[in-house]
């Protein structure tokens, strides 16, 4: 394990430990081994579009909508809780006072969602509840926690479903000095006895089923 924690093809930087509105660790498999992958997201008064950039493949941007889906079906449900000073009003709505419903705020909003390294091509769908997590951080206006990182396919039912490359993006988190990862819970189930020790010595490793769980664990 020690070998391949010094092979410093690159850098992996040290996570902060301060909650943080619109940032989410996410991981990543490269040829060359893990990787922490910080997506960041913007809110623009506009009308509920959404802007990708990044170099994301066709994969990770489909990804992206799926969660986006998702995130619009938690706030009509009212699993995701959104605060009415968060949602923009009229000149008019304000003088009548007149209550919005809380599905306004992604009619209202246009989100622009980055991932660094923007020449770096980056694809594939594990980080769909990255993105659920930081299209509800943007729109609720709630932190996530900067010391977890997650990997995760998302379904439009809001299913975790499990992922590859584990044993390489647990070791990323690890280097990072991360504490908590969420990972598929089948995932959890059938690939930890591929994990090195002092990689699940160092994290809490946590399986989850559904989005609800994400993000109970990652919103402050």
């Amino acid at each position: 394990l020690k070998d391949y924690f010094d092979k410093s093809v690159f850098e992996i930087e040290k996570t902060s430990k301060v909650p943080i509105i619109g940032v989410v660790n996410g991981l990543a498999w490269t040829a060359v081994g893990g990787d922490v992958l910080k997506i960041e997201s913007i809110r623009i008064k506009g009308k509920g579009t959404m802007q990708l950039t990044g170099s994301l493949g066709d994969v990770m941007k489909e990804s992206a909508r799926i969660a986006m889906s998702v995130v619009k079906t938690l706030i009509d449900t009212k699993k995701l809780k959104i605060d009415a000073k968060n949602i923009p009003l009229t000149f008019k709505e304000k003088e009548d006072k007149l209550k919005i419903d809380s599905s306004e705020v992604y009619k209202r909003y246009d989100l622009h969602i980055h991932v660094p390294d923007g020449a770096t091509p980056k694809d594939g769908p594990s980080a769909g509840i990255a993105m659920v997590s930081v299209i509800s951080s943007i729109l609720s206006s709630k932190k996530i926690r900067s010391e977890i990182a997650m990997t995760g396919e998302v379904s439009l039912s809001g299913d975790v479903l499990p992922i590859g490359g584990l044993r390489e993006k647990l070791i990323a988190a690890h280097k990072a000095g991360m504490t908590k990862v969420l990972i598929p819970f089948k995932n959890y189930e059938r690939d930890l006895e591929d994990i090195p020790k002092e990689v699940k010595d160092s994290l809490e490793i946590v399986g989850v089923n559904r989005v609800e769980e994400v993000l109970k664990e990652v919103l402050v």
